[in-house]
């Protein structure tokens, strides 16, 4: 199964997304959403399954504090990160049990095993900020293994 990962997108969503995450059946959206016209958008490509980030309004009935779910036997958990103040893969690897930690929050893309587990930021698909480069993931999760693949907008 090939799922889009995308983060902080801030209330832009790139026309760059649409070709990046064309061929996934999921996207995970790791917060910083910025309003609920980007899931809208997102969810003509593929369903969306949404956490809410420090710059989301409180309360909103689409986006979590975290979700949890399997894929082909491999457990996936995606927050925002901020939870964890700065987050880093080792403090989400302290925290959290699954074996693929998707965050956001930091805007800088990162892929990082750990042993058996995955630790993935997609980086910030939304405004430009702290000089960093639009990108979006792609996670491929099958029986055999879990691969992620940053890609840039």
């Amino acid at each position: 199964m090939v799922i889009g990962v995308i983060s902080d997108t801030h209330g832009l969503l790139r026309p760059e997304v649409f070709e990046a995450l064309a061929r996934v059946e999921l996207i995970l959206h790791a917060g910083d959403v910025g309003g609920q016209d980007i899931l809208i958008e997102l969810a003509t490509i593929a369903p969306v399954r949404a956490v809410y980030g420090n710059c989301d309004p409180p309360g909103d009935p689409e986006l979590a504090a975290a979700v949890d779910l399997t894929i082909k036997g491999r457990s996936i958990h995606v927050s925002h990160g901020h939870e964890c103040g700065s987050p880093t893969p080792d403090k989400l690897l302290a925290r959290y049990n699954g074996d693929v930690l998707v965050y956001g929050h930091t805007h800088r893309p990162l892929v990082e095993h750990a042993g058996s587990r995955l630790v993935l930021n997609p980086g910030a698909a939304g405004p430009r900020r702290f000089n960093l480069k639009p990108s979006v993931a792609l996670l491929t999760v099958s029986l055999a293994e879990v691969t992620a693949q940053v890609l840039w907008l």
